[in-house]
Order: structure tokens, then sequence, then C-alpha cells
């Protein structure tokens, strides 16, 4: 597989370095993708183990070959689970890409891309029934407004929502291309922008990914190793909040009132203090770069 083709590694000598790999370690890569960090992972191990998850089956298409890696179809929020399964206490390191790979986005028929009239699908993992197509088509006023606020974070979420239920009332909301003529007229600032707001909202929604994200910290904060590394990428500010609250706290949620004494105190100690972002090299030889946010933290010593 051309790894470029599927999805171009983001900061990848930067993730990889900020995993500070050790060559009999035993390390994960929560989001395999085209394998473009898990090959940079294996440059720098010796006789370790790489544990590859990717709920998208077509991620390990064909089937890596290296036998030091154990590639397993199925969402990262599984992590303790499959850990288990395969024999594995405590790991090295964890690393996680948390962004649409260029497969998914470049392939019209998936229905990730607002460039393409397709199907409205936005499963990663195409073994799932919820599509995008059957949230508009099914899901209440309310529901709707709810994940265009949280996941899209749109201005005019509540309006958007009752159009799009009245105009399911006469067509179908089953295309890229119905979903734009549904939404021309509530289009706030830039059209391209705000459509990819809807998008990223309904896409979160299919797949859960915000939830998934959390499942996947607080399981992989257990599992690191004392003086091990755990290294995520973000694309949008709503996950990025969750990894930094996350390594900053050590909670999922966010305590609105900082009188109430919470007892979970963070394993984690961040590498850097602010996120790393892509440079202008970069940015220019991959524009999807741009967005992308790198944190690396540490699991604390045992004391």
């Amino acid at each position: 597989m051309d790894i470029k083709a599927y999805h171009q590694p983001v900061m990848l000598n930067e993730a990889i370095n900020g995993l500070a790999i050790q060559p009999c370690g035993i390390y994960v890569d929560a989001t395999f993708g085209g394998g473009g960090h898990s090959a940079a992972i294996l440059q720098k191990l010796g006789n370790g183990r790489l544990i590859a998850f990717d709920r998208d089956i077509s991620a390990f298409t064909p089937k890596p070959k290296d036998v030091r890696i154990t590639a397993i179809s199925q969402n990262f929020r599984y992590l303790d689970r499959f850990l288990k399964l395969n024999g594995i206490e405590t790991i090295d390191g964890l690393l996680a890409d948390l962004g649409v790979s260029s497969y998914q986005i470049d392939n019209a028929e998936r229905g990730f891309s607002i460039r393409y009239d397709a199907a409205l699908d936005m499963r990663m993992d195409r073994r799932q029934d919820l599509t995008a197509a059957r949230i508009l088509g099914t899901y209440s006023e309310e529901k709707l407004h709810r994940i265009f606020v949280e996941y899209g974070e749109i201005t005019n979420a509540r309006t958007l929502a009752k159009v799009l239920v009245q105009f399911r009332k006469t067509l179908p909301l089953d295309t890229s291309g119905s979903l734009k003529s549904a939404v021309r007229k509530t289009i706030r600032g830039n059209p391209n922008r705000y459509l990819a707001q809807v998008f990223q909202a309904l896409r979160i929604e299919v797949n859960d990914e915000l939830d998934a994200l959390k499942d996947l910290l607080s399981q992989a904060e257990k599992a690191i190793k004392p003086g091990g590394r755990l290294v995520m990428i973000t694309f949008h500010s709503l996950e990025d909040r969750i990894v930094k609250h996350f390594i900053r706290t050590g909670r999922i949620e966010t305590i609105l009132d900082e009188r109430i004494t919470v007892n979970h105190i963070s394993k984690l100690i961040p590498i850097t203090k602010k996120p790393i972002v892509p440079d202008s090299m970069e940015i220019k030889e991959n524009p999807r770069a741009r967005s992308a946010r790198l944190r690396i933290a540490e699991k604390m010593e045992k004391t």
C-alpha cells in the first residue's frame, strides 16, 4: 500500500521522537491508517512488539507482513480488552493520530468529503449500522440541534436543525448534494467552513469519536508503564481540549465547580507546555496537516 496515498502521516518525526522508543518495548499505534507511523516505529524497534488498531478494515489491506505487528481491526476504545487477549499487561507507549485518513476523504463513496455528491455514509467502521444519512433521516430536531452545537460548534444550530427536519418531510437527506441544498439558506460566514462544521458534527456522531477518545485515554493511562509515553495528534479543538484536560488533571470530564474535591490526580506529565504544530514546509506539502496539534506526555515513575 502507498502510505501517502492512504494517509500521509503528520508530524512523523516529532511523534516518533516523542514516543522515546525502546528497542525491546511494546507499543500501540491506535490509528494504523496507511501504516506510516507504524513503519517509523518498527524502524526503531528491535525485538519489540507493535499492536496496531484501526476500525476501518481497509486499513489492513493487505495485511502487514512484519511478524512484530499484531493487527487489530477494532475501535481503539477496546484497547484494554485486546491487550489482555494478546497477553499484554503493560505497554511502553501509545500513539494516536486522530485525523480522518486521506483515503477516507478522497474516496467519494465513503461520504466524508463536502467535495463529492455522494451517499452520506461517514462510517469509519462499515460493519456498523449508523450512517450520517440515518442520523439526518431519523434524529429529532432537538437531537440534531445538540450534535450541531456540541460537535460542530455551529452558532445557528437550532435553525439548522429545524430546516433539516422540514426539508426531509418532502425530500430525503441521503446525499451530500441534498444536504447542501437543504442548508443553503442557513449558511453563515464562509460556506465551505460552515459545511465542514456540519460534516464534522455528523461524522463525530456517526463514529462516537469523542467518547471513544475518552475511553482510549483512560485505558492508555493505566496500560502505559511508568516512564512510558502517550503521543496524541488531534485535528480540531474538541479533541485537543479533551487530551489537554486529561493530561493536566487525569480526568475525562471537566468539573465546572472548582470547589468539588476529586481524588483522581493525573499520572501523566506533559513533555511540552504547548502543543507542537506542523512547520510551514509540512503544511505546504500536506495542507491537511495545518490544523494538527501534537501533545506528548510521560507516565510518572512510581513513588
